[in-house]
């Protein structure tokens, strides 16, 4: 943000979000919500004074606490200390405060700045200024304004906030449609009607957009959802505004359709801007040598006008300058693509590719379209991309791929088009493509290199010197480049002292055997200047397979206290052989991961990809295994202190294995699944590397601690894939009692995702090795779950059976969780036999101990059973409460899973009471949430509600649409829904 006039680093405020401060980069501490609260009321009078009543009046509104006042002038001063040198920025005066900071230095006051300003461009016609502006504005928002702040001046302003903030939203989307892009906005639109269904501003729009795509029958629906809503929830009829709207529409009056007064069609003025992405990287200022490869591919390149997509893919080792090369060509190629150049770093070399799905979404989005028109599946992203660069020439750089599968959806496919493509593969297998295999520097490139970088004064005088450098790093750029850095960096050193260093034979590696590790003796020019603690430290975080590493997860590999791991992280990023990835988190880069390992004395067996004699200083296998088994632990007791938070009262804790680590302790439940979402790659890669008999049972246990993560939907496949592992491992090894555990993870898994068959097929058999070991987690679990997915396939009688079997089972283990959840899954077993009165019972039952127990995110899974039964005993009202609050619980806890299923529950209760808008919006709601969570068969149930929703607000082709894709999916998978489907079908059919 900037500095003052002394140098010093400016204050700046967010209170569109949490409410934070910083000065210049650093984060400063605000406080408890109550002092957070006083800096808001502060912030937000825009440097005027406010008085302490007023103040008092803020936080605390009609029942202030008798000591407020003090309690104001004790934040006050908190205030002032965490601004340190800026606390003359806190003011006292006439008998209150203010808080006195440059315009730009609150996120609110920027997003005003720049709403106006869109404002003004709109006014002067630069629609696209205008757009460009609101959403600049609207990046400023970072989830609800003044979250969890107290106090009626904050539920104020929050409201005020989120209103402007869809106020701009509003306005953004209207320029859309002024602009020609009505298709791209539906999408959107069709979200934002369903979240606030009765703004009746997002209803016009959605009803304009639909009509000037052609669709005036379903804009006409939007209507009627309307004025049936607006009658259900308000008692009124849309506004006189949405009413001429529709009649318009219903004329089909030119003027709909016409482009905007004062600019005509195809005015260029008024025509959206093309984008013309510039994403290449810089190029390097010492580029050296390639002259034959450069004009190679210079040619291809050059000459991709009028063929069908030029296609040139350089293959070599890592760190030969595969990308240098391509990106110096790709500059200088600039000109043959006039319409944009794409880059992607494809990470091909690391554990964790770059999924083509995500690449397509940003340079989709790199290329203008709108996130709302990005499409979910690889096939309709890699078409509409196609699509997209139709009628264009632009150059896509795809670097560091892994394989040609990976790289076949992100090609353009059209004439003019080309794609340039780094790997560390030959791509013989891409049809088409023009190969080139990139070897090491000759040797007067690579001193020409290493002089341009060092200097030529330094090096005339020792140009054998220089020689044995490069000879010493094999000729490869990237080693080249890295020892050249380090000679210029240090003045007092000589080339000759460089060459000496790098003189051991034993610090390098033989080039044609390197692969992957050709630059390992660039590596071991840092590594030989670490100190013995920085090297340990080195080698052992090195063995962890996460794609980064917290603070507290390294203190535990190391056995050190964290304010010494930080050190010494500290000092190991300022040799640039770890880099901090964030405060608090480190990070490889891959091939020098690679390297640690190598001097840990990790061997081909244990996945270093060399058989060789492990160098001096490196770890013993027990030793090796003793830091993983301490990240293991650490893992295992903090994700056991997070279970326990969510799930108080819960038997599986005292079913765990008790890691010695102590673990991480957290103030409250957001704090527990934050830190849980943010190490869920780590702790997952640290399950799956953790299958070794010594660590298995522990794993599997971890795995049963983080079942959060299997329904959140961005970590169920890791999730699923570590399972796996752990099961695949303990019946490898005969670890039966591992291995029902994982079974029964595994059930959990294939039930989320909707595969009933192999989720039944695991808890049979993970049952079956519960009751050979003795084990209460599957003899509990297993039929509890094989209950559920009985009820799921509609096997009634058997889902009766196996639930009374669990809930004796929970009771014997004197489980009060399991046991409430055996009764509310029985409820729902009662209300599919059409004991609904027994179904509310028990639903009440098993809420009751939830209640009793203090679980909040059980209570919630309470309330879901409860809002079904009570929703088909015709009891709506009740219904819909006891859903919302679980739906409330399920957001907060991040249960994506949960949380789509309850909408989808809410659109049936609506459904049932007539309220067919409410229920297609719950319904519409609820494919978006489950979208990568559920499984097909989850989806199509939904699909079914909406269709049945759609035709009740007289959307009849809309609804038949969803009813066809609902029976394709459940005739796929052989479930008996497809038969009700087939019913709703009929009518249509036959008219």
């Amino acid at each position: 943000m900037g500095q003052d006039p002394g140098g010093r680093p400016n204050l700046h405020f967010s209170v569109l979000g949490p409410v934070r401060a910083w000065r210049g980069e650093q984060q400063l501490p605000t406080g408890s919500p109550q002092q957070r609260a006083l800096l808001a009321a502060l912030l937000l009078r825009g440097g005027h004074t406010a008085t302490a009543p007023e103040l008092v009046d803020a936080l605390w509104g009609e029942e202030p606490p008798e000591a407020a006042v003090a309690a104001l002038r004790t934040y006050a001063s908190r205030l002032r200390k965490a601004f340190g040198p800026d606390a003359d920025a806190l003011v006292s005066e006439s008998g209150g405060y203010a808080i006195r900071i440059p315009h730009d230095g609150l996120d609110a006051a920027r997003a005003e700045r720049l709403a106006g300003e869109a404002e003004k461009a709109r006014g002067r016609g630069d629609r696209a200024a205008a757009r460009e502006l609101i959403d600049e504005a609207l990046d400023h928002w970072d989830g609800e304004p003044l979250a969890g702040l107290p106090g009626p001046y904050a539920e104020t302003q929050r409201t005020r906030l989120e209103e402007w903030r869809l106020q701009l939203i509003e306005t953004r989307l209207d320029i859309d449609l002024e602009t020609g892009h009505h298709a791209e906005a539906i999408s959107e639109l069709t979200a934002l009607t369903a979240a606030h269904p009765l703004r009746e501003r997002l209803r016009g729009l959605l009803m304009l957009a639909l009509y000037r795509s052609g669709r005036q029958a379903e804009a006409l629906a939007v209507y009627a959802d309307t004025r049936r809503l607006l009658a259900d929830e308000l008692g009124i009829d849309p506004s006189a505004e949405l009413g001429e709207l529709h009649q318009g529409i219903l004329q089909a009056d030119s003027a709909l359709a016409a482009a905007p007064a004062g600019g005509q069609r195809g005015d260029p003025a008024r025509e959206p801007s093309v984008v013309r992405p510039a994403q290449l990287p810089a190029t390097v200022a010492d580029f050296t040598g390639r002259t034959a490869f450069v004009g190679e591919l210079g040619e291809q390149l050059a000459t991709a006008e009028g063929r069908i997509m030029a296609v040139s893919a350089v293959a070599g080792i890592g760190g030969v300058g595969k990308t240098t090369l391509a990106v110096h060509v790709a500059h200088a190629a600039r000109d043959h693509f006039p319409d944009g150049q794409l880059y992607v770093d494809l990470q091909g070399a690391g554990a964790r590719a770059a999924e083509p799905e995500a690449v397509l979404g940003a340079f989709l989005r790199a290329l203008g379209t709108p996130d709302a028109a990005i499409p979910d599946a690889v096939d309709e992203r890699a078409a509409l991309y196609r699509s997209t660069l139709d009628g264009r020439r632009v150059l896509v750089l795809l670097d560091n791929a892994r394989d040609a599968a990976q790289v076949r959806p992100l090609l353009p496919g059209t004439e003019g088009c080309a794609a340039l493509i780094t790997s560390r593969t030959r791509m013989v297998d891409l049809a088409g493509a023009h190969l080139l295999d990139l070897d090491v520097m000759s040797p007067e490139e690579a001193l020409q290199l290493f002089t341009k970088i060092v200097s030529e004064e330094r090096v005339a005088g020792e140009r054998d010197a220089a020689l044995d450098v490069v000879a010493a790093c094999g000729f490869l750029p990237l080693a080249i480049r890295i020892a050249a850095s380090r000679l210029a960096a240090r003045r007092t050193w000589t080339v000759s002292v460089l060459a000496a260093k790098l003189a051991d034979e034993r610090r390098r590696l033989d080039e044609l055997q390197a692969g992957d590790l050709a630059v390992r003796a660039t590596f071991e020019l840092g590594y030989a200047q670490l100190e013995p603690q920085q090297a340990r430290a080195f080698r052992l975080l090195g063995l962890a397979d996460g794609p980064d590493i917290s603070l507290a997860a390294a203190a535990a590999v190391l056995d050190l206290d964290v304010f010494d791991t930080e050190e010494l992280l500290e000092s190991l990023v300022d040799t640039s052989l770890l880099e901090s990835a964030a405060p608090g988190r480190y990070r490889y880069h891959d091939l020098v991961r690679l390297y640690a390992r190598a001097c840990a004395g990790v061997t081909h067996a244990e996945g270093h990809g060399r058989d060789e004699q492990p160098p001096q200083g490196a770890e013993g296998p027990a030793e090796r295994e003793a830091a993983l088994s301490r990240l293991l632990d650490f893992y295992l007791a903090t994700a056991a202190r997070v279970y326990a938070l969510e799930r108080p009262g819960d038997r599986l804790i005292e079913h765990v294995h008790r890691a010695k680590h102590a673990g991480l302790e957290f103030v409250d439940r957001r704090e527990a699944l934050d830190w849980l979402y943010r190490e869920a790659e780590c702790l997952l890669a640290c399950v799956s590397q953790s299958t070794s008999p010594p660590m298995l049972e522990r794993a599997g246990d971890l795995l049963l601690t983080t079942k959060d993560l299997a329904e959140s939907g961005a970590n169920s496949r890791r999730y699923e894939e570590a399972a796996t592992a752990v099961r695949d491992a303990a019946a490898a090894v005969g670890a039966d009692k591992v291995e029902g555990r994982a079974l029964t993870i595994l059930t959990h898994v294939n039930s989320m995702a909707g595969k009933f068959d192999e989720a039944d097929d695991a808890a049979r058999r993970a049952f079956t090795l519960g009751r050979l070991t003795n084990d209460r987690v599957p003899s509990c679990e297993a039929p509890n779950d094989r209950g559920i997915i009985a009820l799921y396939q509609s096997r009634l009688e058997d889902a009766e059976k196996y639930l009374l079997q669990a809930l004796d089972a929970f009771r014997a283990d004197a489980n009060g969780p399991g046991e409430a959840s055996a009764l509310c899954n029985l409820s729902r077993v009662h209300l599919a036999t059409g004991r609904t009165d027994s179904a509310i019972e028990l639903a009440q039952q098993g809420i009751a101990i939830y209640d009793r127990m203090g679980l909040a995110l059980r209570l919630a899974n309470g309330r879901y059973a409860l809002g079904m039964a009570l929703g088909h005993g015709g009891q709506t009202s009740e219904a819909i409460s006891r859903l919302s609050e679980a739906l409330l619980v399920f957001r907060e806890s991040r249960q994506r899973l949960w949380e789509g299923m309850t909408l989808f529950r809410l659109a049936e209760v609506h459904l049932a009471a007539r309220k067919s808008a409410q229920a297609a919006s719950h319904a519409e709601l609820a494919l978006a949430v489950l979208r990568d969570v559920g499984g097909d068969w989850r989806r199509a149930n939904v699909l079914r509600v909406l269709g049945e929703a759609l035709e009740g607000i007289g959307q009849a082709d809309r609804a038949r649409a969803c009813w066809q894709e609902a029976l394709n999916i459940f005739e796929r998978l052989g479930s008996p829904e497809a038969e009700d489907v087939t019913r709703l079908l009929a009518p249509i059919a036959a008219a």
